[in-house]
């Protein structure tokens, strides 16, 4: 279980975050959903021990490392082969060419195997950045717009593999996006983040289709799910 109590986040003394107290359960899926600028990637950041709050804390419970699966939402891709990106987060395993191979034909990316990933497209790093998450078991994944340089099957590929990881590993997953229906097929549960405050949290489909929010409705207005 992940416990927030008191967190705030200031950047040059403009408040960017705020949550006074928040749990995340384990092994459930939850969306960040929210506008450009709400907090969504500075809490996942915080989550992930990149970024420090200026006040409270932020708990995961977890103390090994490589535990925990973290994929900014602007992935890089190191100038070797696809194979060879993934293969760096396997360590100490006798079979981690053969476990990394597994992780690039879940992302669709198995014909691009020996190519170079940093002349690869912003979708294919995607893919390649998530490859090299799911190809170790994780506690819990925090992923930053996973899809959002994705087509249309490239998104399909990710979320299928992303359901089928956290089937497979129990994990808890927290990711953000701007798509109400990529959270509905995704998350147990959503938090919808309104200038760094929490306005709304629940179950999916009750956040989803039936907000209480006035920021949370103002926003779906534009989706049609």
């Amino acid at each position: 279980m992940i416990e927030i109590s008191n967190l705030k986040k200031e950047y040059n003394g403009r408040c960017v975050l705020e949550i006074k107290e928040l749990r995340f359960e384990a092994g459930k899926r939850y969306a960040l959903l929210g506008m450009n600028g709400s907090g969504k990637s500075t809490l996942l950041k915080i989550l992930a021990g990149i970024v420090e709050p200026t006040e409270g804390s932020a708990q995961t419970g977890i103390t090994r490392k490589k535990a925990v699966g973290y994929m900014p939402q602007k992935p890089y891709g190191f100038s070797f082969s696809v194979m060879r990106n993934v293969m760096i987060a396997i360590k100490d395993d006798p079979n981690r060419k053969e476990i990394a191979e597994a992780a690039i034909n879940e992302v669709g990316m198995e014909a691009l195997i020996n190519a170079d990933a940093s002349r690869l497209s912003g979708g294919e790093t995607q893919r390649i950045a998530f490859a090299r998450i799911i190809a170790m078991p994780r506690e819990l994944l925090l992923l930053d717009e996973p899809t959002a340089a994705a087509d249309l099957q490239g998104v399909d590929l990710l979320e299928k593999a992303l359901l089928k990881y956290h089937t497979e590993n129990s994990c808890t997953v927290v990711f953000a996006t701007h798509s109400p229906a990529q959270a509905a097929r995704l998350a147990d549960e959503i938090l919808f983040l309104d200038r760094g405050v929490i306005a709304e949290k629940g179950e999916a489909k009750d956040v989803l289709y039936n907000p209480q929010s006035e920021s949370a409705r103002d926003f779906l207005t534009h989706w049609k799910l």
